[in-house]
Order: structure tokens, then C-alpha cells, then sequence
């Protein structure tokens, strides 16, 4: 089996095209999207269509969350916008996507298998942010089998293969290659550049592999759109994949 990974498309329609005629020329079996494509400024009913267009699997992340909830109270401002582009059927769509995905090959995620605002591969603390230790992911993989795990939600790409041989796979962002985020500590996430990622993975000699891969586009006529919608402290990350 060979996977496409995509994760964090935050609207972000030219990048997740330019992904996609990337992902063609590795002909996989299967694409993964693991969450939070639509909650951001730039284009989410164009997203929506892209996604549409093509069979791929599909888990919620915490932004589906927010742009699906009645509450407007529990929306951030970008996920209020991804709303009110699209439609009741859209959202009806996504509402039926699963919070996880299990099977004998792969377990797909948003954050971890267990939460999808849980960092999985980052620690977050006063000093900074760092890769958990080995023990520390593995516990947080506890009651997972299978020996591949597929998350995203940090935008961070990364792979990590535990002792155990549980492979856990990051593909990065397609559409937002930085943020800045509080809880538990103020912090940045940052990839240092504009491209957009995504990873392909496929078993060779018996082992999965892994492609992480960085596509260019016009992050410039993303960052536009951000910056004429009203949010302006998107453009420096889609410019430079950097928060300031």
C-alpha cells in the first residue's frame, strides 16, 4: 500500500492544488487528510471542492469542530468565515467524518489518537518546544496497534519510529507553515518556509518509508487573500513560513 498524507490545509486552496498535482506523479493507492481544511481565510469553499472532487479518507480535526459548531461562541474568527461560505450540505458532509480512522495498516488522527488538540510528537514547555522522548509518544500510542500512526495538527513535518517499530508520521501543513498558539505556554510553531508539505509512505523490504515533500506555489496570492479578508496576522506565515 502506498499513502498520500496530507494534514492542515486551513483553506489554503492554491497550495492544497499544487499538492495535489504534486501527489499524482507518485500514483498512491490511498490519499489521507487528517483535519483542520477548512478554518482559515483564504478559500474554504474552494478547498471544499478540491476535496470533493477526489476519493480520499478523511478525519475530523479540531477545526472541523469549531466551523461545525451551532455555538458561535465556540468558533475562532477564521472558522466563522469557512462557515459562512459553505454550504448546509458541505457541512453535513464533514459532520460525517470520523474523529479517527483504525485499520490493520494505519491509524489516522488529527492531533493523537486519543485527542485532536494533543500534540503527539511535541513537548510544549516554559523553555520552548522539543520532541517528546520515545517512552512519552508511546505511551500517548498506548492503546494503538497499528504500526504506522498518521497525525498532523502541529504542521510540523516529522517522522518518528518508536522501539516498539511504530512508525508515527507528521506531513506537515499544506496551507500554514507557521502559527503561534498559548495553552499550556505561549509558543510558536514554525517550518522556516512557505512551501507547501505533504509526505508519501509505502512499505519497502518490509518497512514503511517515507517522502517528505515541500511544494512551491503562489503563497503570495495566498497571503493576499488573508490580508484582504481581514486577517492580516496570516500573511507573514504564508509569506515566509515564519510567525513574525
Amino acid at each position: 500500500m502506498k499513502l498520500g498524507i496530507i494534514a492542515d490545509i486551513h483553506s489554503n486552496a492554491p497550495a492544497l492544488a499544487a499538492v495535489l498535482a504534486d501527489l499524482a506523479r507518485h500514483k498512491v493507492d490511498l490519499v489521507v487528510q487528517l483535519g483542520d481544511a477548512f478554518n482559515g481565510p483564504i478559500a474554504p469553499a474552494e478547498v471544499m471542492a478540491l476535496l470533493r472532487a477526489r476519493p480520499m479518507l478523511h478525519v475530523k480535526g479540531n477545526g472541523e469542530r469549531m466551523v461545525l459548531a451551532e455555538d458561535p461562541a465556540e468558533r475562532s474568527a477564521s472558522a466563522t468565515y469557512a462557515r459562512s461560505v459553505l454550504s448546509e450540505a458541505d457541512l453535513a458532509w464533514v459532520a460525517a467524518w470520523p474523529a479517527r480512522h483504525d485499520q490493520p495498516e494505519f491509524t489516522a488522527c488529527h492531533g493523537s489518537p486519543r485527542s485532536d488538540l494533543e500534540y503527539l510528537l511535541e513537548e510544549v514547555t516554559s523553555r520552548g518546544v522539543f520532541l517528546r522522548s520515545g517512552a512519552d509518544i508511546a505511551a500517548r500510542l498506548e492503546e494503538t496497534v497499528s504500526p504506522l500512526v498518521l497525525c498532523g495538527h502541529t504542521h510540523l513535518p516529522r517522522v518518528v519510529r518508536l522501539l516498539s517499530g511504530t512508525l508515527v508520521v507528521n506531513p506537515g501543513s499544506v496551507g500554514l507553515p507557521a502559527y503561534a498558539d498559548v495553552p499550556p505556554f505561549p509558543h510558536r510553531m514554525e517550518t522556516g518556509s512557505p512551501h507547501a508539505r505533504y509526505a508519501v509512505t509505502e512499505v519497502i523490504a518490509g518497512e514503511w518509508a517515507v517522502s517528505l515533500c515541500a511544494v512551491a506555489y503562489d503563497w503570495e496570492a495566498a497571503a493576499k487573500l488573508a490580508e484582504a479578508r481581514g486577517f492580516p496576522d496570516w500573511v507573514v506565515p504564508l509569506r515566509t513560513g515564519y510567525v513574525r
